[in-house]
């Protein structure tokens, strides 16, 4: 199969974690603790992925300097972004409305809200389906701990947002159509991170790496370790480096 297919294909895969997880948030009460101790579990998944995959992989490809301007570009981006989209209504897009002052807005209460949160499942999702096809460049074998560790993650993302958008009112038609379309765009995002940037040079390559890193760490820190503690408190520490272990033992077998 051509790698450009694979990239697509792989991509599809850790984007179909989050119709799964919105399956599970749609259909059953997932006890609010259950989703904080495996949002915690992912988050831990993705830092060990972004440190030895991908900002590890960068600074090997371009030196410290384009790893660390790289990385601070990424969460610099995923920062602005994220503080427009919160205005618009999308700041608890991740939240499964547990919590009155955390519910996500209804379409009547924020008029533009629905497109907010779509576009902020789709900045949370393009990064972390960027890396998955710009791991294929390197020796033409996906990286499973990357593809490992967005999956993971997108689980319980899908799950405990898609629950809150139920708890907003939202149709069932409007929270598959959102999870389908991110999916797919996953899929997209995977095909463009190995055959744009694959035509690039290594420098540029591991800033781009750097790039989708930061904006990842970025994420964790602002919307999946907030999401975590505020329901499972002090022991998401533990289940946070128990994900990062699995990883970190993943990526050294």
């Amino acid at each position: 199969m051509p790698e450009v297919l694979q990239a697509g294909g792989w991509g599809l895969l850790a984007g179909c974690a989050l119709l799964l997880g919105a399956a599970c948030g749609y259909a059953l009460r997932v006890p609010q603790k259950v989703i904080a101790l495996v949002m915690a579990f992912g988050a831990g998944v993705l830092l060990s992925a972004v440190s030895f995959e991908l900002i590890g992989e960068a600074y090997e490809k371009g030196g410290l300097g384009p790893a660390a301007v790289g990385t601070l570009a990424g969460a610099a981006a995923y920062t602005v972004g994220n503080l427009w989209l919160a205005r618009r209504g999308a700041r608890h897009r991740k939240r499964s409305g547990h919590h009155k002052e955390q519910v996500q807005p209804s379409e009547e209460q924020q008029s533009g809200s629905g497109t907010a949160l779509a576009l902020g499942a789709l900045l949370d999702g393009i990064p972390e389906s960027a890396v998955i096809g710009v791991s294929l460049l390197d020796g033409g074998a996906v990286s499973l701990v990357t593809v490992a560790a967005v999956f993971i993650s997108n689980v319980p993302e899908g799950l405990s947002s898609s629950a809150g958008m139920k708890e907003a009112g939202r149709s069932k038609s409007y929270i598959f159509g959102v999870w389908g379309a991110i999916a797919a765009a996953s899929a997209l995002s995977a095909v463009l991170g190995y055959s744009v940037v694959g035509g690039l040079s290594t420098a540029v390559i591991a800033a781009v790496t750097a790039v989708a890193a930061g904006a990842i760490l970025a994420m964790i820190a602002d919307t999946m370790i907030p999401e975590a503690f505020q329901e499972a408190h002090l022991a998401i520490g533990l289940v946070t480096v128990s994900g990062f272990l699995v990883s970190f033992a993943l990526s050294h077998a």
